[in-house]
């Protein structure tokens, strides 16, 4: 690190999958992380693996959806870890099906944890990013933002997050805070695992067949993605903002 002030980072979504990938990751990069998830005891796993390597975390239950929640989340963060100069959110459910079967719940559920998520945790964290003058925001946007068959809700999000994370890029650029995104494309996750189910397919038939599609002949892994935000959020990254990239195995069509 370039200062002797140890970064505190929050991570949403980060019970499992690669948001606590990511968590892991950052601890590795000397950060202390906040875990935060909907279910706080499900953050536990995450703690314990920072903490038994050295780290500093702490597990947070937040609803992200919720203002009041984000509000008394952050405030915790900054009271027990320190001030949060490092954001990534990640927190990210599914509710696909074909847009005449969609419900109202189904649009508004995916709407509500991706977009107003991100925008909750990002309004809370950036007076803490602009009065260090240091920040990083990450989104976890995805391929599915080109437009995926029975994600109309989730691809629609994805999208959003990505002109959210320019806009923020340009608003908070000032202040020594960068803003980008990384968009997976098949991750081996329970998210995925969750598709697979809802098409009839096993898992490990499910991750083959997409193998095939994907230039590097396999899929991806949450550290993977793991890697790419520890990039961003990166001091040497400081000329990087309001960025999408592409984390997927080769080029999307």
């Amino acid at each position: 690190m370039s200062t002797t002030e140890q970064r505190v980072a929050i991570v949403t979504g980060a019970a499992r999958g690669i948001g606590a990938a990511t968590a892991v990751r950052l601890a590795e990069e000397g950060r202390a992380v906040a875990v935060l998830d909907l279910d706080e005891g499900a953050c536990a796993e995450t703690v314990e693996q920072i903490i038994a390597a050295g780290g500093r975390a702490l597990a947070v239950g937040c609803d992200v959806s919720d203002g009041e929640q984000v509000e008394a989340g952050v405030a915790r963060v900054a009271a027990e870890l320190g001030a949060p100069s490092i954001l990534v959110n990640n927190a990210g459910v599914l509710r696909d099906n074909l847009l005449f079967k969609m419900s109202e719940s189904d649009w508004d559920t995916v709407m509500n944890v991706h977009l107003r998520g991100a925008f909750l945790m990002s309004r809370a964290t950036q007076a803490h990013m602009v009065d260090a003058g240091f920040g990083r925001i990450v989104n976890l946007s995805s391929s599915s933002a080109l437009g995926n068959r029975g994600q109309a809700n989730y691809a629609a999000a994805k999208a959003g997050l990505q002109g959210f994370t320019k806009t923020l890029a340009k608003e908070l650029g000032k202040f020594g805070i960068t803003a980008n995104a990384v968009a997976p494309g098949f991750i081996a996750t329970d998210m995925t695992a969750a598709t697979a189910a809802r098409v009839g397919m096993g898992f490990e038939d499910f991750q083959a067949a997409a193998a095939t599609q994907i230039p590097v002949q396999r899929v991806g892994r949450p550290e993977d993605i793991a890697d790419a935000v520890a990039y961003f959020t990166n001091e040497r990254a400081g000329f990087v903002s309001g960025q999408v990239l592409y984390v997927a195995g080769g080029p999307l069509d």
